[in-house]
């Protein structure tokens, strides 16, 4: 009865939308006074009910919760509504927990025979009754509850007793009134009576909607709840190019012009399976595997599957995203067959398959394409659909794997659309599905996948083919890294040569440098014949190609000379350097210009943490075809970290300057200003500059060197792959203030027609230049995704933890099936002891991506801090099996321990 009536509450939220906000109450009972609460009362000797009354504020946050949820049904979308409908279901089960909770809780405070126990109600009830903070649409989330205390009341047959039954009876009373007023309501709606006092009681609904929706967010709720909705569909193709209805068994006709879908039959097969899988995601294109049922297992007398070694492999195609079906369990041509024989060839292999996963689809493909009506008929009985073909590509037969591509293709262009018929147990399939792959993608075909009720284009990462953004296009990369702290004749430095090393370390580890091209000196190696040498021995007659990058790294002492023309001529001052000889042994930057023009290289940047000024500076133009046009332009370029006669500060966090701090925070991601994966040269000038200015004295220079012809220095951002994790390391408390400082100076001096940010900067004579961020590289869905995980991880690591939960909130809705964004989510709910929440998605990451070891040891986790203990060991133990020597395998065995 009781779990009834809490079931009406939640599933008629709307129905509740009557709760005018009306004043029944307040009119009945003496008002508290302003701003009090229960909290607020007064002391006394009376039992402490601090436990019930948050139990109270929790029921009442579900249940306002399930309000926003509903409140706007009409106008939500069916996938909305499902979200709605499932994050609601979620908040009603706990609210069922929590309520049984209260009830014992209340069964044991008036059992209790404390005479104090009557005033203890009284307060708890004074909350209910007069807190100002509620609606009479809140206290109706107090109904059940209250039924539950008058009944406990009523066994206690004392004065104090029945005067607290009389109190109860007339708050229900009350609630029962305003349900009555709003059945009156609406039958004034359907009466057509007082259209304006019908209008006025929806606009106090609507104010208290809208108070919720102050407190509450729906896409929050739903996220607390596991669930992230993606963002919409793009808009179905033009008519003539919609999917259209197959009735019946499937053959691929009806799918769009140049779209197929891929199957494979007779598997799986202990090696060609996994091949063609790891081809298949190259391209990211889905596909549909019909297995044999004597290749996954065999059945006892009683039925019962048990699944073989191969059934593994099946379960890691699901795992992975592919879709199973079933052919039959012997491959039997199933026309001939008839009766029993018949039925067990499709209900055991159906059996076997649930047993891999319960998920297993609905399709069936009879073997050779042989059927008769019997066996359609089976098939209906089983709620399975036959799956035939149109495009057969004969590999069972053909043993040339060129043959095989060019029947299939031929094919393809003669049908235009379709299903392809494979086979994924012989090696001539996984040699001649590449170029069969290739060719289709060249030509703008697009994959289908199975989407549980019909094949459609594939969503997200598989279909079309999303071509990466254009890649730079650079053949090698070189790079020189100096660095000088220990100087024989000059002031010492205390972190020049750190900052080269972890410059150097950078390159190698994010961009791919190779180690044997970026040639590094330090300290005393630094003299100025080994510099110049580095990049006459090194670059200029080392193989340097013209359609290289060449980046070059200074960290150390610099100096501004004045000529007898006026002009200031800049240098770097190598370790060997004597004041007194400075005109001969330190490094004019002419002689740098010099070798930067006689190099081969497409590219050259040259950045330099020392102070400079003198340099010529020429300009290029911006363009729409960022990469196609900059891949034809020479660039020569330079950052400083500052400008003539200017110190550079030494004493930036974790034993960095300032400058080299905030280049490498560019480096990290924060240059990419246009969210695109690429850091231009003039990106990560326009983040470095101002951030260095809003800390220090320094002014940042920025431009290009003579001979440049407006080419831009690239660097390609790699996804970040870290599954968040408890040994993440975070920045330290000095670093992140130091960001926070710099973002907070990050805002554009102004603004163009197009909104992207311009940076005032200084150029490399001094004088002020606005660099306007590039545009943005066409990126795809699953590449805007990667980006908005890469940001999450860099605003975690600064411990921001809200604008991390919406980075990784914005990489679900662009990628719904991104495992390492919805582990990333739960760890941020994690760390901000939010278990329950965090909780759900360590399992939405461990649904999408069965395999990762660490989302168990999260879960296990969180699932621990929830006092769930039969729950955290089980996650804890699967961590162990999957990662026995993980390093978090003695974490998890002490926790087992200790459960």
């Amino acid at each position: 009865m009781h779990q009834v009536s809490v079931k009406r509450i939640g599933v008629s939220a709307l129905v509740v939308a009557l709760l005018i906000g009306g004043v029944l109450f307040t009119q009945r009972k003496p008002p508290a006074p302003p701003g009090a609460t229960a909290a607020a009362l007064p002391a006394s000797t009376a039992p402490d009910t601090t436990a019930i009354r948050a139990g109270l504020g929790e029921v009442l946050a579900a249940y306002r919760k399930i309000i926003v949820l509903l409140a706007d049904e009409k106008t939500l979308s069916g996938s909305e509504l499902a979200a709605a409908n499932q994050a609601g279901q979620g908040l009603f089960h706990d609210n069922l927990a929590r309520i049984a909770g209260l009830e014992d809780a209340f069964d044991a405070l008036t059992a209790s025979r404390d005479p104090a126990r009557f005033e203890a109600i009284g307060r708890l009830l004074d909350y209910i009754e007069s807190d100002p903070a509620l609606y009479d649409a809140d206290r109706l989330a107090f109904r059940e509850l209250l039924q539950t205390l008058q009944a406990d009341v009523a066994r206690d047959a004392s004065l104090p007793a029945i005067k607290m039954h009389k109190r109860i009876s007339e708050d229900l009373d009350a609630l029962a009134e305003i349900e009555h007023n709003y059945e009156k309501e609406i039958r004034r709606i359907f009466g057509r009576f007082d259209q304006r006092a019908i209008e006025l009681k929806r606009e106090r609904w609507d104010d208290y909607v809208a108070h919720l929706k102050k407190l509450y967010s729906r896409e929050q709720i739903l996220k607390d709840y596991g669930v992230v909705l993606p963002y919409p569909a793009p808009k179905a193709p033009p008519a003539d190019e919609t999917t259209k209805d197959e009735q019946g068994e499937i053959f691929g006709r009806g799918l769009p012009k140049k779209v197929v879908a891929l199957t494979f039959d007779d598997g799986p097969h202990k090696l060609y399976t996994d091949e063609i899988v790891a081809i298949l995601q190259q391209y990211n294109a889905p596909a549909v595997f019909f297995n044999v049922g004597r290749n996954l297992g065999t059945l006892g007398p009683d039925g019962s599957p048990k699944l073989g070694p191969r059934a593994a492999v099946s379960r890691k195609l699901m795992a992975e995203g592919y879709v199973l079906g079933n052919h039959s369990f012997t491959h039997a041509q199933l026309s001939k067959q008839t009766g029993d024989s018949l039925k067990a060839e499709i209900f055991n292999t159906d059996a076997l398959l649930k047993a891999v996963n319960p998920e297993r689809s609905p399709l069936f493909r009879f073997p050779y394409g042989a059927r008769n009506g019997e066996g359609l008929h089976a098939l209906e009985t089983a709620h399975l659909r036959s799956v035939m073909w149109n495009i057969d590509s004969l590999d069972w037969a053909d043993p040339v794997p060129s043959s095989i591509a060019d029947r299939v293709l031929r094919t393809v262009d003669k049908e235009g659309r379709g299903i392809i018929l494979f086979h994924d147990i012989h090696e001539r399939t996984v040699k001649a599905l590449p170029a069969i792959l290739d060719r289709l993608s060249a030509e703008g075909y697009r994959f289908a996948g199975w989407d549980g009720s019909g094949f459609s284009l594939a969503k997200g990462n598989a279909v079309p083919v999303e071509k990466a953004a254009a890649s730079p296009g650079y053949g090698e990369s070189w790079a020189i890294v100096v660095g000088i702290d220990d100087y024989a004749k000059r002031p010492k430095l205390h972190y020049a040569a750190r900052d080269a090393e972890a410059v150097r370390r950078s390159l190698i580890e994010k961009f791919g440098f190779k180690p044997e091209r970026v040639f590094g000196l330090s300290n005393g190696e630094a003299t100025r014949t080994n510099i110049l040498a580095l990049f006459h021995d090194k670059l200029a007659h080392g193989g340097v190609g013209k359609n290289d990058r060449v980046f070059v790294f200074f960290a150390g002492h610099g100096a501004t000379r004045k000529l007898s023309s006026g002009r200031d001529l800049g240098y770097i001052v190598p370790a060997d350097s004597d004041p007194a000889q400075f005109a001969t042994d330190a490094i004019p930057m002419t002689e740098i210009q010099n070798i930067a023009e006689s190099l081969d290289a497409k590219h050259v940047l040259f950045v330099m943490d020392a102070c400079y000024s003198g340099l010529g500076l020429t300009r290029g133009g911006g363009s729409g075809g960022f990469l196609r046009d900059n891949a034809k332009r020479i660039g020569r370029q330079m950052l400083t970290a500052g400008g003539a006669e200017q110190l550079v500060s030494d004493g930036g966090p974790n034993g960095h300057s300032v400058f080299t701090w905030t280049l490498l925070q560019g480096l990290a991601g924060k240059g990419d200003l246009n969210g695109d994966g690429l850091i231009t040269a003039t990106e990560l000038a326009a983040y470095v500059a101002p951030a260095v200015s809003a800390v220090s004295q320094q002014t940042p220079a920025f431009g290009s060197l003579p001979g440049s012809e407006g080419g831009d220095f690239i660097f390609e951002l790699a996804g970040e792959s870290e599954f968040l994790g408890a040994q993440t390391a975070q920045l330290s408390n000095e670093a992140i203030a130091l960001n926070s400082k710099q973002e907070a100076a990050r805002a554009p001096v102004e603004t163009s027609g197009k909104a992207a940010p311009v940076v005032v900067v200084k150029d490399l004579q001094g004088g002020e230049q606005k660099i306007v961020t590039p545009a943005a590289v066409p990126t795809s869905q699953r590449q805007l995704a990667q980006r908005a995980n890469d940001r999450g991880l860099q605003l975690y690591k600064e411990k921001q933890y809200a604008a991390a939960e919406a980075q990784f909130t914005e990489a679900l809705k662009l990628r719904p099936d991104f495992a390492l964004a919805a582990n990333n989510l739960g760890f941020v709910y994690y760390k901000q002891e939010k278990y329950p929440e965090a909780a759900r998605w360590f399992e939405n990451a461990i649904k999408m991506d069965p395999s990762r070891a660490i989302a168990y040891l999260n879960l296990g986790d969180a699932r621990a801090r929830s006092s769930e203990g039969e729950k955290a060991k089980k996650a804890y133990q699967t961590y162990l099996e999957l990662a026995p020597g993980g390093s978090g395998a003695g974490y998890a065995k002490q926790q087992l321990e200790r459960l």
